[in-house]
């Protein structure tokens, strides 16, 4: 199937960010607390989704949480610590690049962690979300799906590009080979944490830009009726002869010696 073209992508997307506009001023408005978790194989295309909705909110009220591999002390911790710190406070909206289920993709697949502490994850993970959303946390999750034929070609993209490079870790390279392993493990973490009040949503991604849209069309979808107008203050006319900005170039400090 062709591909979405970047046109009709952008044309397509940004009647949603004006949607995803009002949303955010009604979660503000209303102290809603919004958490949605992107997961997704390496190269799916969180980052870009996360962008697509992130692009045009306040970074004040939206935040986006890409955690690194936890600490010493982290490891030592109860899994869930320290993603609890990264919660939403009332009027916020927070986007989780990857979240607590690594623990049931990476970890399980690459040996991070004991079978003893993945079965007790499989076992937590839905109390510990029951206990958000019985707090009035609105929490969403989705998957991002992509063929092994379209994540090599995205590999070899990034491998060539200097500009994305950074995305191309250790881990990544290693994981290649891996691809039935992770689509086992993650048919066992749907198994166990696809729960009514914390369901999962599956999108297609091997278009990016189609997934996107498909993906806030479902978020908005999703959402209570968030229709706030929004109240901007008047801007009068100023009065007078504009000003014009006055300065000079500054002459270096002299090095000292």
């Amino acid at each position: 199937m062709a591909k979405l073209k970047r046109k009709a992508y952008e044309a397509l997307l940004e009647p949603m960010q004006l949607e995803l506009a009002t949303m955010a001023r009604w979660v503000q408005l209303t102290g809603q607390r919004v958490l949605v978790l992107f997961e997704g194989r390496d190269t799916a295309g969180k980052g870009g989704a996360i962008q697509a909705i992130s692009q045009h909110l306040n970074p004040r009220q939206c935040r986006v949480v890409a955690l690194p591999r936890p600490t010493d002390r982290e490891a030592t911790q109860w899994y869930f610590q320290r993603y609890a710190s990264h919660l939403p406070a009332a009027g916020e909206i927070v986007l989780m690049d990857r979240s607590w289920y690594n623990r049931a993709g990476v970890e399980r697949v690459m040996g991070y962690c004991s079978d003893a502490q993945y079965r007790q994850f499989l076992q937590q993970a839905p109390v510990f979300e029951q206990l958000l959303v019985d707090d009035g946390i609105l929490l969403f999750k989705y998957w991002l799906a992509v063929d092994q034929a379209q994540q090599e070609e995205r590999f070899a993209e990034r491998h060539a590009n200097p500009l994305k490079g950074w995305k191309l870790s250790p881990v990544d390279l290693q994981s290649r080979d891996k691809y039935e392993a992770y689509t086992q493990a993650r048919e066992a973490m749907l198994q166990a944490t696809h729960r009514t009040h914390a369901p999962w949503t599956l999108v297609d991604f091997n278009d990016q830009r189609t997934g996107r849209l498909t993906l806030v069309r479902d978020l908005l979808d999703r959402l209570p009726d968030t229709h706030v107008e929004e109240a901007l203050p008047e801007l009068p006319k100023l009065k007078g002869k504009l000003h014009r900005e006055h300065y000079a170039l500054l002459e270096p400090i002299p090095d000292v010696v």
